[in-house]
């Protein structure tokens, strides 16, 4: 997880420090596509692994339960962060 992290954390500081390259701000169109492929292979994986489809009853509740919490923390802490630094005065700023 470490490892995972310093390259996202180099990924950063690299996109920062040459932000102004004309080829890096054409990156932002492909990164859709990418997230999209990835999850594709992902499903892949998925379903070619039997014992995770096989126990799928109970594993896919527990990913229920895992998804609708994650999206209620979510939810709650994007709410939190308008409220905090978007809203002033309890009036919307355009």
């Amino acid at each position: 997880m470490l490892s995972i992290l310093c390259f996202m954390l180099a990924g950063i500081a690299i996109g920062y420090f040459f932000r102004n390259l004309s080829f890096l701000r054409k990156t932002e169109k492909t990164i859709s596509l990418t997230i999209l492929l990835l999850l594709f292979i992902f499903g892949l994986s998925i379903g070619s692994n039997s014992q995770l489809i096989h126990n799928f009853g109970t594993f896919g509740w527990q990913a229920f339960i895992l998804a609708i919490f994650g999206l209620c923390g979510s939810l709650l802490a994007s709410w939190g962060t308008y409220t905090l630094f978007f809203k002033k005065g309890g009036k919307h700023e355009k």
